[in-house]
């Protein structure tokens, strides 16, 4: 059973240079993933020449994204990944808030991965 955890990164960019980073397939395939490629709102994202498949089920201009894998969707889990962010009130900086799923056991590798991919993030923006 997967389960649900929570990242949250503090940025220091605008929140339209973050959002053309976090929904745009050319944005995605600058730090996230090897390419991205997107129809309608059906995407493919390529590590290593391999393939993942996602549907964009939620996305609000400059506050959050969200994306099902589809082998979630065909086994009928409530998963998702989701990318929100908000100006921080007091330092002006972007916090950004990662959403995810991940078996029990596999939480401290996924968290690793997605400290590995901000960083390349923060390298891509200069934050």
């Amino acid at each position: 059973m997967k389960e649900r955890f929570q990242l949250q990164f503090l940025l220091k960019t605008s929140p339209r240079v973050l959002e053309s980073k976090l929904s745009t397939p050319s944005g995605l395939s600058e730090w996230f993933a090897d390419d991205v490629n997107a129809r309608e709102d059906h995407y493919t994202f390529t590590w290593n020449g391999m393939n993942e498949e996602a549907q964009l089920i939620h996305h609000k201009q400059n506050q959050k994204i969200r994306f099902q894998w589809l082998i979630d969707q065909e086994e009928n889990l409530d998963t998702y990944f989701e990318f929100s962010h908000e100006v921080d009130g007091l330092t002006g900086m972007v916090s950004l808030t990662i959403t995810d799923f991940s078996e029990p056991d596999e939480k401290e590798d996924a968290t690793r991965m997605w400290e590995q991919q901000i960083q390349n993030l923060r390298r891509l923006i200069g934050a």
